[in-house]
């Protein structure tokens, strides 16, 4: 039986609703393209070290490459969207992930590799927050909770297959293996886009003085939900990372941290699509929902520190997994709720960068607490950030939607 994000996605595509199911599908495998990409190849280049010629120190900084391309591009490809459509963005950024993913197979090389990986987040920079402000557009403003969901439930299965299916190829084919699986799944997500995907009208924009820019990305209605989806990331970065390690120091097998990690990214794709309905509907908010889900990771996280097992490791994962399940729909479906068609990609690029950050930052911060201290204090320290953001968000967040011009 097909999980129900999968499920859910199919029975859109066949049904009698049409364009926008149909328009929608695409994207979600450019989600889904984008994940698979990032941790897929970060895990093989990960266990290949030796055996390419990388050092631990090449070996960080060629897979800091996808995020720090993203980090920097993702707003600009977001704006060049408003100005010349979502269509051409994605479609020309899956084609060029193709091209870098191709570019590894002439000669495997550190240099090479490193490349490649520069260019495969250049090139997901363009088609993620394209493909986000697609979604906002193509679902309407009514339905904006359950197509971010979907799109979200795509993405967490890229994160959670991508290493599994990363290392199945390289058993079977080799690195260049892996490398033309990415390459034929973005030229497939292209073709689609292109033929399924219509093309969105390019909104006039207003002309925006440097004032306003600062007010926009300055704003309440900005910020907390970049906060949210930062922090969220943030723990999740943490438990795709330690939640192995803490595995290790209780004396379990390598694949039982792996399934922690496993079942995080599961419960994350099922609880997603859910949410995003439920918010549409009118049963949760984003002010409850994600505090809610903040505040369950922040206990978890504590617990973690201080009493951890084996029963707590699986716990805490589905915990982290509910908690991103939950924020993640109802922080996007809230910033695309309260920004103009115009300025959409723009807007989908710089919440990204706050994801991107949060993914970097999380596991930086818990790392350096922890060498200063000790890692259960560094588990209490993100617990702390986790309940500070939940809190703000009830406290700052509407429950009624502001005006599109005002925020």
């Amino acid at each position: 039986m097909l999980p129900p994000c999968l499920a859910a996605t199919f029975t859109d595509v066949t049904s009698e609703r049409g364009t926008v199911e149909r328009g929608l599908a695409p994207l979600y495998l450019a989600g889904f393209t984008t994940a698979f990409g990032a941790h897929g190849v970060a895990t093989v280049l990960g266990s290949e070290t030796d055996d390419i010629g990388l050092t631990l120190l090449g070996l960080g900084a060629v897979l800091a490459l996808y995020d720090v391309a993203e980090v920097i591009l993702k707003p600009v490809f977001g704006a060049l969207s408003d100005r010349i459509g979502a269509k051409p963005v994605i479609v020309g950024g899956l084609v060029a992930f193709m091209v870098a993913s191709l570019s590894a197979l002439i000669d495997p090389t550190p240099l090479a590799l490193a490349l490649a990986r520069l260019g495969q987040g250049a090139s997901a920079s363009a088609f993620s927050p394209a493909s986000s402000a697609a979604v906002a557009r193509l679902a309407g403003r009514e339905r904006l909770g359950r197509y971010f969901g979907r799109y979200g439930a795509w993405k967490s299965l890229g994160y959670v297959l991508g290493p599994v299916i990363g290392v199945a190829l390289v058993e079977l084919a080799g690195l260049r293996g892996l490398y033309l699986a990415l390459a034929a799944l973005a030229a497939i997500a292209a073709v689609w886009v292109l033929v399924a995907m219509p093309s969105l009208p390019v909104v006039p924009r207003p002309r925006y003085t440097l004032a306003d820019l600062v007010r926009q990305t300055t704003e309440r209605g900005f910020l907390v939900p970049v906060a949210l989806l930062a922090t969220a990331t943030g723990v999740l970065g943490v438990a795709v990372g330690f939640l192995p390690l803490l595995a290790g120091r209780l004396e379990l097998s390598p694949w039982a941290g792996a399934a922690t990690v496993a079942t995080l990214a599961l419960v994350s794709a099922v609880v997603q699509p859910a949410v995003g309905a439920q918010r549409d509907r009118g049963r949760i908010t984003t002010r409850a929902g994600s505090t809610a889900g903040l505040v369950i990771a922040a206990a978890a996280l504590g617990l973690l520190a201080w009493v951890p097992s084996t029963g707590m490791l699986f716990g805490a994962a589905a915990a982290f997994g509910f908690m991103v399940g939950t924020v993640t729909p109802l922080a996007f479906a809230h910033r695309a709720a309260h920004t103009p068609d115009d300025r959409m990609g723009r807007t989908m690029g710089n919440a990204e960068v706050g994801r991107e950050l949060g993914d970097a930052g999380g596991p930086l911060f818990v790392g350096a607490l922890a060498t200063w201290w000790t890692l259960p204090l560094a588990l209490g320290g993100l617990a702390a950030i986790s309940l500070a953001t939940g809190l703000t968000s009830w406290w700052t967040l509407r429950t009624r939607p502001a005006r599109l011009n005002t925020e």
